[in-house]
């Protein structure tokens, strides 16, 4: 069966790099700006110093993701390597500890024997990965995903202060650099927490989203379907429309 559910989990790696690069990208970039302003630099060295800063932001954020992911992504390996090692020396120890975490999340001792055997039988390293140590193929370590992530919205976040600068006369550069870098850090974090809320709102007002049927509570205690433009109302007395 195809999974139509629409998750965010897996972009959990390279939104974390990419709001982390955004917001260093303004922060730090801003303050190299204001810092060269108010030394009476003239606009043309202040815009080349925050250049440069973009330059070399942009690269210590991408070469630090770089080396911190693949630090992670190293542990991971060195995990799974000893699990399958673990695998190999003792094999039926390793699916009594399976089905010891299904019977420690609720099943019954005997169905929780049957699963991991089975899972065991169909991919045994993957299932310890999963229940055992966490790791999955949506979750694990990408280490040039998040690089890149960090040094893109690093470079978009500098260049916003980069901006001000052309537009702004000398005299007031330091204060409206400042105070717009505040806007925008402002406008940054609004806009992650009206997404989460609209989000939130569509989830609870529609339910599911399976191919275009939409799923919700009707307020009689029954369901509403709705299929296009079609809307079915079930009843959980009757159970039918």
């Amino acid at each position: 069966m195809r999974h139509l559910e629409q998750h965010r989990t897996h972009r959990i790696g390279w939104l974390r790099a990419a709001v982390l690069g955004a917001n260093d990208g303004i922060i730090s970039t801003a303050s190299l700006v204001v810092g060269v302003a108010v030394a009476n630099a003239s606009p043309h060295s202040v815009l080349v110093a925050g250049v440069a800063g973009l330059v070399a932001g942009a690269m210590s954020m991408a070469t630090g993701e770089y080396v911190s992911v693949s630090s992670q992504a190293d542990t991971e390996q060195a995990d799974m390597a000893r699990e399958q090692q673990e695998l190999l020396a003792d094999n039926l120890a390793e699916q009594q500890e399976l089905a010891a975490i299904y019977v420690a999340r609720g099943l019954q001792p005997a169905l929780a024997d049957t699963v991991a055997q089975q899972l065991m039988a169909h991919d045994a390293l993957g299932a310890h990965a999963r229940e055992e140590l966490g790791i999955s193929e949506v979750l694990n370590a990408k280490p040039v995903q998040a690089a890149l992530a960090s040094a893109t919205t690093f470079t978009v976040g500098a260049a916003l202060p980069l901006l001000i600068i052309l537009m702004t006369p000398p005299a007031l550069l330091a204060w409206t650099v400042s105070l717009t870098s505040l806007v925008f850090l402002a406008a940054l974090g609004g806009a992650r927490r009206l997404r989460r809320r609209v989000r939130g709102a569509q989830i609870g007002s529609s339910g599911y989203l399976l191919g275009g049927v939409g799923h919700g509570p009707d307020g009689r205690g029954g369901h509403v379907f709705q299929r296009g433009s079609l809307t079915e109302s079930v009843s959980p007395a009757l159970g039918s429309p």
